[in-house]
C-alpha cells in the first residue's frame, strides 16, 4: 500500500474531488482526516471509509476561519500524533462579470481559496518541521492557473496566488524533505459541471461546446484527479517539488476549440 499508516488531512471532503481523494487514500492504507465545513456531507464520507475497512476521523472545519483550522490540526495531532500529507482541496468557485463583482465577493473567494490554503499549510508545515519528519502538501488549484476566462477574476487571482505560494514554499522547505506541489484540474464531472449545465440555456449545446474544448472529448472524473493526488502524496513522487501539474484532458494545450467543420489540408507556403 502506497500510503500505509500515513496521516493524510483532506479538506473539502464532502463531495467531488475531495471525497474521491479521501476514499482513494484510504484504499492505499492512509489514516484519513476528512474535513468539511458541513458535517452533513463530510461525516458520511469518513463513516463510509471506516465501514469499508479503512481508518478515518471527521473534523468539521471552515478553512476560512482560523480557530476552526487550529481545531482541525489539534484534533489530528491528538488522534494520530502527526501530519504526513495535507491536501488543500476545499474551495469555492466563482463566475460573475467583473463590474458586478463586489469587494465582498472578492473577500469570500480569496478567504477560502487562498487564505484558507495558507492557514492549513502553515499548520501542517509547522508540525512537520517541529517533529522533524518529511511530508507532502498538495494544493488543488485549477487550469485557471495557466489560462483564464471572463468573469473569474477573484477565483483566478486566488488560484494563481496559490501556485506562487506553492513554488516559494517548495524552495524554502525542500531541504527538510517537505514537498509542496499544485494539482490543476480542468473540467471535472463534479457539482461544478452540473452547475455549468444547469446554467446553460441548452444542455446539449453546452455538452457539445465543452467537448469541443477538451481534446479528450469529455470532462475528467474525480477518481482521475484522486489518482494524480495519490501519486503526489506517495514516495513515488519524492523528487517532484514545486510543480503545477495539469490534469485537464489536454484543454490548456489546445489553441482554439475544435471547429464544427473539416478543413482541406494546408500544406505550407509563404505567408
Amino acid at each position: 500500500m502506497r500510503l500505509k499508516d500515513k496521516v493524510c488531512v483532506v479538506t473539502g471532503c464532502g463531495a467531488g474531488i475531495g471525497k474521491s481523494i479521501a476514499q482513494r487514500f484510504a484504499q492505499e492504507g492512509a489514516l484519513v482526516v476528512c474535513s468539511s465545513r458541513r458535517a452533513v456531507t463530510g461525516k458520511p464520507v469518513s463513516d463510509e471509509i471506516n465501514f469499508s475497512g479503512g481508518k478515518s476521523i471527521f473534523v468539521e472545519c471552515d478553512i476560512s476561519i482560523e480557530e476552526q483550522v487550529k481545531t482541525l490540526f489539534d484534533t489530528t495531532i491528538k488522534e494520530y500524533g502527526r501530519v504526513d500529507v495535507l491536501v488543500n482541496n476545499a474551495g469555492v468557485n466563482f463566475d460573475k462579470p467583473f463590474l458586478q463583482t463586489t469587494v465582498e465577493d472578492f473577500d469570500r473567494v480569496t478567504n477560502v481559496d487562498l487564505r484558507g490554503t495558507f492557514m492549513c499549510t502553515h499548520r501542517a508545515i509547522k508540525q512537520m518541521v517541529e517533529a522533524g519528519h518529511e511530508g507532502s502538501i498538495i494544493n488543488i488549484t485549477s487550469v485557471h492557473t495557466l489560462q483564464s476566462m471572463p468573469g473569474a477574476a477573484p477565483y483566478d487571482a486566488a488560484k494563481w496566488a496559490v501556485v506562487g505560494m506553492t513554488k516559494s514554499l517548495a524552495v524554502e522547505f525542500a531541504s527538510k524533505g517537505i514537498r509542496i506541489n499544485a494539482l490543476s484540474p480542468g473540467l471535472i464531472a463534479t457539482k461544478i459541471w452540473d452547475d455549468i449545465m444547469d446554467a446553460a440555456p441548452d444542455e446539449d449545446e453546452c455538452v457539445n461546446y465543452w467537448s469541443a474544448n477538451i481534446p479528450a472529448g469529455r470532462p475528467g472524473t474525480a477518481l482521475e484527479v484522486a489518482n494524480a493526488a495519490l501519486f503526489l502524496a506517495s514516495d513515488e513522487s519524492k523528487y517532484l517539488n514545486g510543480a503545477n501539474i495539469l490534469i485537464d484532458g489536454g484543454m490548456t494545450s489546445q489553441l482554439v476549440s475544435t471547429p464544427a467543420f473539416e478543413s482541406d489540408a494546408i500544406e505550407g507556403g509563404e505567408r
